[in-house]
């Protein structure tokens, strides 16, 4: 797969709805957006509950816990739209499951007076889910699943939120597409980065060598047991291939 590169600007985008399908007059409550600048958390943020003006399925309340009641002194789509593009416009969204999100700020814009503008007018659109399957075909690559598999704690997630699902996609994105940019703060010299990589390579090259001690025929044989019980649970162990038979 080609490496992907993106624009120094990336705003990673969620939002949560009345319901699932905007073609049934679903309309979206709530819009969280972070900014990611040359693939940094900058700490901008955008982020605001809408009154969709009609009542919330209660499947949906299920998902988020966003009651009708919550909403009613809320902002309309309409009254929150010039801020919501002053932050987006230029950048790359980045949204999971793009389609859902896009086609509800689509429909959005359609009930707008004098607009004949779609999302792409305004900025491009990234989707992290269809980049996850290809990264990981044949695998679960939900926000949940991509959490688990990168390592990033989503414990505090107990229902979904816009500024929070936001902000847990920005770190599986940057972990999805090239990890950490850096080891060392942007400001560090490359003369520092030198002394840091000699130091490193002399102390490697000055360290007492390390004591092996070999595992016994029992330890042996409880190793391979377990590789074997790795191997009929997640297919071929790499592991398990890699050592001679006893």
């Amino acid at each position: 797969m080609n490496k992907r590169t993106f624009t120094n600007r990336i705003v990673v985008l969620d939002t949560e709805t009345t319901g699932l399908n905007p073609q049934d007059g679903h309309r979206i409550i709530e819009i969280g957006c972070v900014e990611l600048l040359n693939r940094r958390l900058t700490g901008n943020r955008f982020h605001v509950y809408i009154n969709p003006e009609r009542i919330i399925d209660e499947g949906a309340i299920a998902v988020h816990g966003i009651t009708n009641e919550f909403l009613e002194d809320k902002s309309r789509f309409k009254d929150v739209f010039a801020d919501f593009i002053r932050f987006i416009e230029g950048a790359e969204l980045a949204i999971h499951n793009a389609p859902f999100d896009v086609g509800f700020i689509n429909h959005e814009f359609l009930r707008l007076e004098n607009l004949s503008k779609t999302i792409t007018d305004y900025c491009s659109v990234f989707d992290t889910l269809t980049y996850a399957r290809k990264k990981h075909p044949g695998q679960r690559n939900s926000l949940d699943a991509l959490c688990k598999r990168y390592g990033i704690d989503n414990s505090h997630r107990d229902l979904h939120g816009a500024l929070l699902d936001a902000e847990i996609l920005a770190e599986v994105f940057l972990l999805m597409t090239g990890g950490q940019s850096s080891l060392l703060d942007e400001s560090s010299s490359v003369k520092e980065k030198i002394s840091i990589n000699r130091d490193t390579r002399q102390l490697s090259k000055d360290r007492t060598a390390l004591t092996v001690i070999p595992c016994n025929e029992e330890e042996l044989k409880l190793h391979q047991q377990c590789l074997k019980i790795i191997e009929k649970s997640a297919g071929t162990c790499l592991w398990h291939s890699n050592q001679t038979p006893t």
